[in-house]
């Protein structure tokens, strides 16, 4: 590429500043060139500090930026379909934040969208395209844990004093559900490579958090007898791992979701009764997701993971939170 891809960045959300913007800044192939606030003081602070050229005071002075090449969305859950309908309907690529929307229905409304617009759309899921996720796969595929019986995850974290919290409004797509269920939901899939049959979800909705779920446990039910076990939560200690349990052996990865540290990639394999490390070089996780975004855009290729498997992973999604508002057994 003799040029980089220019990234606006609609919003300044925390994942934004502190994950996505420093990720393209260590890119070759993309460029963090602008960002949007409906608060221009702060657009304008938030780009200084974070050496971004261009401050909108409005999203859509964003979208009317001809020299914008994809748009980044980390706008509250029920902004995701409208922004990125009009970002699609702007000529622009679309990375947005997982959950991809409130439901699969808009889910495939904004991908009806992207496919019409001759765009592409990608959700936000940054740990799939770190390189230990294929290894573990290849491990799995190999036969060295033999036959799958099962995957445990687990993604939670303890926030439930910040009360202006966006994850605490119910009609803005809040839950744990949404915000940190989904990856372990995305991740069993991943590695399963098919679909669930069936979900049965135990929520703990909270009254003071305008009744969202603040924690929840799941199995999620694949064909040949595999279930996935799960937890999430938003007042629960801080943990993100993930375990494939084969009828040989067993693949532990302690930190499933995030790689803060140059050692957080590594992955564990017992085989034998011996367990042993398998170090992971350090990548930059949201580096990876945007160049492979780039490659695609750049190419004229397929996306590594197309629109198709977020519509996917919100089914699962919708039908957790039926089984955990009603309390029972939701088949797909």
């Amino acid at each position: 590429m003799s040029e980089k891809l220019k990234w606006g960045i609609m919003g300044c959300a925390n994942i934004a500043q502190r994950a996505v913007i420093p990720g393209l800044h260590l890119s070759e192939l993309n460029e963090a060139a602008a960002i949007a606030s409906r608060d221009g003081d702060k657009a304008q602070r938030t780009a200084e500090e974070l050496n971004i050229g261009t401050a909108y005071d409005s999203y859509e002075a964003l979208l009317a930026d001809p020299s914008i090449d994809v748009i980044y969305i980390p706008l509250p859950n029920h902004m995701h379909k409208e922004w990125a309908i009009r970002a699609a309907e702007a000529g622009k690529h679309i990375l947005c934040e997982k959950p991809l929307a409130l439901n699969a229905h808009e889910a495939a409304e904004m991908a009806e969208a992207a496919d019409k617009a001759g765009v592409l759309l990608s959700e936000a899921f940054m740990y799939r395209y770190h390189p230990r996720y294929e290894q573990i796969k290849d491990l799995i595929a190999s036969g060295a844990i033999g036959d799958v019986r099962g995957i445990r995850s687990a993604f939670t974290f303890n926030n439930p004093n910040d009360s202006a919290n966006v994850r605490f409004r119910k009609d803005w797509g809040g839950g744990s559900i949404y915000d940190v269920g989904c990856y372990p939901i995305n991740a069993a899939r991943l590695l399963l490579g098919q679909e669930p049959e069936a979900v049965t979800v135990n929520a703990f909705f909270s009254p003071q958090h305008d009744d969202v779920d603040m924690m929840a446990s799941g199995l999620i039910e694949f064909g040949g007898n595999v279930s996935l076990t799960f937890d999430c939560g938003m007042w629960a200690a801080f943990r993100n791992p993930l375990e494939v349990l084969g009828t040989d052996g067993i693949i532990e990865v302690p930190s499933a979701f995030v790689t803060p540290t140059e050692d957080s990639g590594h992955i564990y394999l017992t085989t034998g009764g011996e367990r042993r490390k398998i170090e992971v070089p350090y990548v930059n996780a949201y580096t990876e997701q945007a160049d492979s975004m780039a490659r695609s855009i750049t190419n004229g290729t397929r996306l590594t993971f197309p629109t198709s498997d977020a519509i996917s992973n919100m089914k699962v999604i919708d039908a957790c939170l039926l089984s955990a508002r009603e309390r029972t057994r939701v088949t797909l």
